[in-house]
């Protein structure tokens, strides 16, 4: 089955899926960036159907159709439990993830967590945990992203009240003006490979996830500043680690020090590429993702 459908959780949440690529293929689990929903990409689609992958990927809780959680604390470890129950909802036994700058903290934790489960995992320009000894988190953002981020750790309300009025209009501006409303957040590189194509989808993702406001976003932006509930130092499986010296979004020194700490991970640190660059290399990225999982 190709397309959107609800998973319903043991605790009685949907969460919104969608599936496509190869429908035969093994499984590939994509974990979207901070915000972002599921919607149909053909650079991801196209490359995993031609790599012979089963593409399925999702809404976080509080983005489009996903229910939000309850709770206040959200942690990068509550998202690889949805995500072992959207896989049991399609019969998935193992399978590859990818995750891209947000969402890269969930690929990893399904490596360390589901070791079992998960061959292979890759973080493309992910970011490091909060509380990672020796890095200086907000080093190198782009202003836009310290303003976040220092509104996430000064604590739940603040930072809604941020949200609400600094980042909302971003999520719902249109395809002529997001490149404009991102700022410095899109240096020249990536602005280089931001055709039209890629700014239409940007758009669509951003204003699905923006369907319940900021209550995706809220929750995501949280957990980046919390403790995720695992350590990559446990990581048993292979891990690709992509990162660019130019991303103004997740500085270099995220993926240098997941390249140290994440056990074996294989590090593709470049000087040249920014945040949306590595994206567009995706066939390249999923045939590396499939031989260090033996498929």
């Amino acid at each position: 089955m190709t397309g959107y459908q609800q998973v319903e959780t043991a605790d009685g949440r949907s969460l919104e899926v969608l599936t496509g690529g190869d429908p035969d293929g093994f499984p590939l689990l994509f974990h979207g960036g901070s915000p972002s929903a599921a919607v149909p990409f053909s650079v991801i689609d196209d490359a995993a159907r031609d790599a012979g992958l089963r593409l399925i990927t999702w809404s976080r809780p509080g983005y489009g159709a996903s229910t939000a959680r309850p709770r206040p604390e959200p942690r990068m470890a509550d998202d690889v439990a949805d995500a072992v129950q959207i896989l049991d909802a399609l019969g998935v036994g193992e399978f590859v993830t990818a995750g891209w700058s947000g969402g890269g903290p969930r690929a990893l934790g399904c490596a360390a967590l589901l070791p079992d489960r998960c061959r292979a995992a890759v973080s493309i320009a992910g970011v490091a945990p909060y509380d990672a000894e020796g890095l200086d988190w907000m080093s190198g953002m782009a202003e836009e992203n310290v303003a976040e981020y220092t509104a996430a750790a000064a604590g739940r309300e603040e930072y809604a009240a941020y949200l609400e009025t600094e980042f909302l209009p971003i999520l719902l501006a249109d395809a002529d003006d997001i490149a404009d409303a991102m700022g410095g957040l899109l240096p020249p590189a990536d602005r280089e490979v931001l055709d039209r194509g890629f700014v239409e989808w940007m758009t669509a993702t951003f204003h699905h996830a923006g369907a319940q406001r900021i209550a995706g976003v809220l929750d995501d932006g949280q957990a980046a500043v919390r403790p995720w509930g695992f350590d990559v130092a446990a990581i048993r499986v292979p891990v690709v680690v992509h990162q660019g010296r130019q991303d103004a979004m997740v500085p270099y020194a995220h993926g240098a020090w997941l390249a140290e700490h994440v056990p074996g991970a294989v590090a593709h640190l470049t000087e040249d590429d920014g945040h949306l660059t590595p994206v567009v290399r995706m066939p390249a990225v999923l045939a590396e993702l499939k031989e260090l999982a033996g498929l």
